[in-house]
């Protein structure tokens, strides 16, 4: 980041309050949905991501920690959203609906459940939240660059982890071969710069509401398309 902007003070949120309160919610997810089900899975991904980001802002890592907790409390709102649509018996957002749709089958391996989970946070909430994150702190988009960047290097870093603690074991090794060529076809990093990218392009279309509407219907409707690909049944 080159820039030296920062954003405004926040003015509300329309989620959970801070980091605090997404981490509560997530531990209240995790105690109540199965250890199996496809959306507890994520669930527990985006906790580890969630805990290791909220430690950064409390140590000072980000350049601004007021910018830094407001875009992961936006971001966690568009997930909690689908949560919440799902359970009411509402269609959640179409980059979300493979998830909650396959969440139960017997077919899908849980990396194939948390790789669809991020494919539809990252591929499409992450732009959106960027953009939400603008309008309520009043700045622009390269002010929240910098640590864009830094809670995507956070992510970079446990992607690995969660990708090894995810494979199957020697019992399910038949598997094993497909499921590696599957997931090694979806990049973090590459999702991670297209959303910047249709951040970016959202907030320069902002005074045209209508073509930033069919943007993010379409980026929803394509990033729904790789999580159904994404949850391929293997077995």
């Amino acid at each position: 980041m080159t820039t030296t902007q920062r954003c405004g003070t926040r003015p509300g949120s329309a989620t959970a309050a801070d980091v605090g309160g997404v981490l509560a919610r997530m531990r209240d997810l995790d105690a109540a949905l199965p250890a199996a089900d496809g959306v507890a899975v994520f669930n527990r991904v985006y906790l580890t991501v969630t805990e290791a980001v909220a430690r950064r802002i409390g140590a000072g890592a980000f350049a601004d920690p007021v910018a830094a907790d407001e875009l992961d409390v936006r971001f966690a709102g568009r997930y909690f959203t689908a949560v919440d649509a799902a359970a009411a018996g509402r269609r959640p957002p179409a980059c979300w609906r493979p998830l909650f749709q396959l969440r139960r089958h017997p077919g899908i391996h849980p990396l194939q459940f948390a790789l669809a989970g991020i494919n539809a946070h990252i591929g499409h909430d992450l732009a959106l939240a960027v953009v939400d994150t603008c309008r309520a702190l009043e700045c622009e988009p390269p002010a929240l660059e910098g640590d864009f960047d830094r809670i995507g290097a956070v992510l970079t870093g446990l992607e690995e982890r969660i990708r090894e603690s995810l494979m199957p074991g020697p019992d399910l090794l038949d598997i094993a071969d497909p499921l590696t060529h599957l997931a090694g076809s979806w990049s973090l990093e590459r999702a991670r710069d297209a959303a910047w990218a249709a951040a970016r392009m959202m907030w320069g279309a902002r005074r045209l509401p209508e073509m930033a509407e069919e943007f993010a219907e379409r980026l929803d409707a394509s990033v729904g398309l790789v999580g159904r690909c994404l949850l391929t049944p293997l077995n």
